[in-house]
């Protein structure tokens, strides 16, 4: 037969072939789009790429995150969490599988609370709320930790368990406070306050474990963020995961990744600190022993010096010794010189001696010269002295007049005279 009732088949094209076609026509035909649902089947690759089924109450698509956009989320993908996502429409080819190639993602109803959350952080921020002068220290050495929080939370199991791992020793004091839901904010407002009224502990920790941006919303009430600033007692805020921020982190002095670190941030780690007294102790030990030994050695030498009392005699002695005979090298020879003493005074005698002679002479000869000019002697022959009034010898006559008193002495004796008649010579 040359022809045939039905027409002949096209020719068949392989799957790999119709799978390209597919994803062709479904990236061609949609455009970029957001997609709400709920995440399930959450998964993460050694890769770094994020797995998940995006549902809602009657279907559901695969989607993945691949590592080049995973890096630029701002929290975990968990499961039960209600999500946007800014996604491509494609078709994975080696199983033909429908799938949303995911650019961005945020959880849903952020945009609204995301815009409140800037507003009221850029307002407390400008009243200078977040100032870095107005954060205290943390104390390194609490006496004791408080924590505000759900006594039913996650968080607060992972704190104390960190405190009792690291600082068995410093108290605990828990402030009970909802930490999600209607309320919430208020109450851990509150427990702040009652915390600084009773000053009962050196540091204060708000924590809460993670959550969506709903769940954490208390954390970023006004009140919360003052009454955190407002405290006297230093505040670490520790509340969701590592990628989560809120108004209370930014009030607190000081922000911890999550309560876990907070723990760690308000407590000494007491294996650190024993680490440390060990080293210190050994440190001491090393300069105890030293300075051991150096006065050791010194008592030693010491020792060597030391003498006892018969060396100390014996050593006198000899310093006597040979003081004596540098004196006595010093002192002059009293014989010799006692000899020369008797010879320079037997000396100085026979001078004296000879002197007295010559002077004896010498005044004899004087005597006899002085005798000749002695006036007795002379009155002795017969001569007197006459003195006039004024006591003065009277040589001659000249001045004298009648009636002057006159005063005659004699070889033996005197006598009172009255000038009757003057005579010239």
């Amino acid at each position: 037969m040359t022809g045939s009732l039905f027409p002949e088949a096209p020719a068949p094209i392989t799957v790999a072939e119709l799978n390209r076609r597919a994803r062709n026509l479904l990236e061609n035909h949609f455009e970029t789009l957001w997609v709400a649902g709920e995440l399930s089947n959450v998964k993460k690759s050694p890769a770094g790429h994020w797995y998940f089924d995006l549902k809602d109450a009657s279907a559901s698509v695969s989607c993945v995150v691949f590592q080049s956009r995973a890096r630029f989320l701002d929290f975990r993908p968990e499961n039960g969490q209600q999500v946007e996502v800014r996604a491509r429409v494609t078709l994975y080819e080696p199983r033909g599988g429908f799938q949303l190639g995911v650019e961005e993602m945020r959880r849903a109803g952020r945009g609204a609370l995301y815009e409140a959350f800037e507003k009221l952080k850029a307002r407390l921020d400008a009243e200078g709320l977040f100032d870095p002068e107005r954060k205290k220290p943390i104390p390194a050495f609490a006496r004791a930790i408080g924590i505000v929080t759900s006594p039913a939370a996650a968080a607060l199991r992972d704190v104390l368990t960190t405190l009792a791992r690291r600082a068995p020793m410093v108290p605990v004091v828990i402030y009970p406070a909802a930490v999600q839901g209607d309320g919430a904010a208020a109450q851990i407002a509150r427990m702040v306050r009652v915390a600084n009224e009773r000053n009962e502990v050196d540091v204060i920790l708000v924590c809460r474990g993670g959550g969506s941006l709903e769940d954490l919303w208390a954390f970023n009430e006004e009140v919360v963020a003052r009454s955190i600033a407002a405290s006297r007692i230093p505040v670490v805020s520790g509340v969701g995961h590592e990628t989560d921020f809120t108004i209370a982190d930014f009030a607190a002095d000081l922000r911890a990744a999550t309560p876990t670190a907070a723990a760690v941030a308000a407590s000494p780690d007491r294996e650190e600190l024993a680490g440390s007294v060990s080293a210190l102790r050994r440190r001491l030990a090393r300069d105890i022993g030293r300075v051991i030994d150096a006065r050791a050695q010194r008592l030693d030498i010491a020792a060597r010096r030391l003498l006892t009392p018969a060396e100390r005699i014996e050593r006198s002695r000899e310093r006597l010794a040979l003081a004596w005979r540098a004196l006595r090298r010093a002192l002059p020879d009293l014989a010799a010189q006692g000899r020369a003493n008797a010879r320079l005074r037997d000396q100085l005698a026979a001078s004296l001696q000879r002197r007295l002679r010559e002077h004896s002479r010498h005044v004899s000869a004087l005597g006899d010269a002085l005798s000749h000019l002695d006036p007795n002697q002379v009155l002795g022959r017969g001569y007197s002295i006459v003195r006039d009034a004024s006591g003065h010898v009277r040589m001659t006559s000249e001045g004298l007049s009648a009636g002057d008193a006159l005063d005659i002495t004699f070889s033996e004796g005197g006598a009172a005279a009255t000038v009757r008649e003057p005579r010239p010579r």
